[in-house]
């Protein structure tokens, strides 16, 4: 499941094997990113890990957050669409809250735009252009 969100990752950023240069992977120090295949790959992409230090609960604290705007925003909050049937109903509107929270929802942390928006600027006002991104139109169920 860890190398097919990396290959996500890669793939929303239009990247080929090598492209990613200086980009940075966080985790926490969990087996499954403390393997060796998961290292080989970020290699294989010229990705660097980070690894956290151990038992430090800040971490985890942008994944929490982000797990308790999901659980707010889309389980359990007032715009819920559950019940769902099955493992795949959840899993499409899933995806359609991610599209909507990293294009659409503002972020008061980033100056109350979206995480796609304040990236382009990132870029912009940097002088450099990121990889080219097409993303799919996802709407949510």
């Amino acid at each position: 499941m860890v190398l097919d969100a990396i290959e996500m990752a890669r793939w929303s950023r239009g990247a080929v094997a090598g492209q990613l240069g200086g980009l940075r992977c966080h985790s926490d120090a969990g087996s499954q990113f403390t393997s060796i295949r998961y290292g080989e790959r970020l290699a294989e992409i010229g990705a660097v890990p980070s690894i956290g230090t151990v038992g430090d609960g800040f971490d985890n604290a942008l994944a929490e957050t982000v797990n308790g705007y999901y659980k707010a925003e889309l389980i359990c909050g007032p715009a819920r669409q559950g019940p769902w049937k099955s493992g795949e109903e959840v899993e499409l509107a899933t995806l359609g809250w991610v599209h909507w929270h990293n294009t659409a929802r503002l972020h008061g942390y980033l100056g109350d735009v979206p995480p796609t928006e304040f990236e382009a600027a990132f870029y912009a006002a940097a002088g450099s252009v990121p990889l080219e991104v097409e993303l799919p139109s996802l709407e949510p169920l």
